[in-house]
This record gives C-alpha cells, structure tokens and sequence, in this order.
C-alpha cells in the first residue's frame, strides 16, 4: 500500500487531555492539509476541534477512560452519551480487559450499554489485545460485533503494540461475523503503528484471512495512528 492510499484509511490521533489551542489548530491544520480518512481527540477537544476541520474529516472521540477504561455501566453509559454530541461522529471506546473470567456476561452489558450510548455515532470497541490470550480474544472479537460494534480495535498503544496474530484474528472474527450474520463489520489497528512497513506487513495479514475488508475502503478498515503521517509525508 502506497502513502497517498493509507492516507485513505488512516485515523490521525492526538491523544493528550492538556493539549494546547495552539497545539489542536497546528493538528488540525495538518490534517487538513493531508486528508486523513478522520481525526480522533479527546471527547472534551471536539467543541474546539470540529470548526477547523474540513467537512469531509470525520471527528472521532475517545470516552469512558483512555487508555484505561472505565467498568462502570453507568458511568460508561454516561461519559459516551455526553461524548456523541453533535460535533461528533465516532466514538472509541476501551473494553477494560481482566486477567480472569473475560469475558462474561457483565462484560456484555457493557458493550451493550456502548451501542446504546453512542447512538448514531460509529462504535469502535478497543479490546487491548496485547493483554490477552487467544482464546478469551476471539471470544471477546464475537461478543463486541454480536454487541453492535461496527469496529473492534485492536489497543491503545499505551499497553503494548498491536501484533501480528492479533491483526489476524481479528481479521479472521471479522469475517467470520459476516459469515455467520450476513453483517460487515470493520476492524482498526492501532499500537505501534509508526512506519510504512508497519502498515504493509499488518494489512497483509488482514488481506490474507479476508481481502473484501480492506477492499471496502475505510468504512471497514482504519490505522490508528499519531506520527505516521509524519513517515508518510
């Protein structure tokens, strides 16, 4: 994959709760230079943040604790709801993963609870793969797409990068849902994700379990991602 066409399915982040005016326009004005599929911020930036965006850049915000997320239902419920105001579009959000019994059935209304509050906006589930095991993962993969996820993401990068068996198996979930449900659903990676090799090696991992998600654009496949616009200009 080329620059110009990662650029196509890339979500160019700045993830940093005391970022400065200044430092929010400079993002943004980088982003519109560069087109970046969407941007992803702080839910408490988008006021500022949606006015100097082009119209074409979609705004995503991340809500319920980053990179920790919260495991309160109410609280989750809540902090999403206020997040998908109307300057927002997608919304990220951290499944907070366990060492033991994860998933289970209150891990469910959790994600539940997600697609509930976040409307119509885009629901991207981050399940912090670089935490779990295979088994609980795919399990975890199943029950964020049955949950009504349209995106399962693979981590935040703060816990570990995204790998390649975590690439693949969400890939291969993906798929699987659409088998299995006759439902496309999306999948972002992210963690780690600083150069165009990065990129390359992970999407053909994707491509190899199923390549119609990558063909379908940015509506099913995102790279999330802070300094790889910088690699790609």
């Amino acid at each position: 994959m080329d620059p110009q066409s990662i650029v196509k399915y890339l979500d160019f982040t700045l993830l940093n709760l005391e970022a400065s005016d200044d430092e929010l326009t400079k993002f943004c004005h980088r982003a519109n230079e560069f087109r970046p599929i969407a941007v992803c911020v702080f839910s408490k930036h988008a006021k500022f943040v949606r006015p100097l965006l082009d119209k074409e850049i979609s705004l995503a915000v991340v809500a319920s604790g980053f990179p920790e997320g919260s495991t309160d239902i109410d609280k989750i419920r809540d902090s999403i709801s206020k997040a998908c105001t109307e300057y927002v579009d997608e919304v990220d959000v951290v499944l907070e993963p366990r060492s033991e019994d994860f998933p289970n059935e209150t891990d469910l209304l959790r994600l539940v609870a997600m697609r509930e509050a976040a409307g119509n906006s885009i629901l991207k589930v981050i399940l912090e793969t670089p935490l779990l095991e295979e088994r609980p993962l795919r399990a975890v993969v199943r029950m964020a797409l049955a949950a009504g996820a349209d995106f399962v993401k693979s981590c935040t990068g703060k816990r570990g990068i995204c790998s390649e068996d975590a690439a693949s198996i969400l890939a291969y979930e993906v798929m699987r849902h659409e088998r299995a449900f006759n439902e496309q659903k999306g999948l972002k990676l992210s963690g780690g994700i600083r150069t165009i090799e990065d990129v390359n090696r992970l999407t053909r991992l994707v491509e190899a379990e199923d390549s119609s998600i990558i063909q379908s654009g940015s509506k099913r496949f995102r790279i999330g991602a802070s300094s790889l616009l910088d690699e790609l200009a």
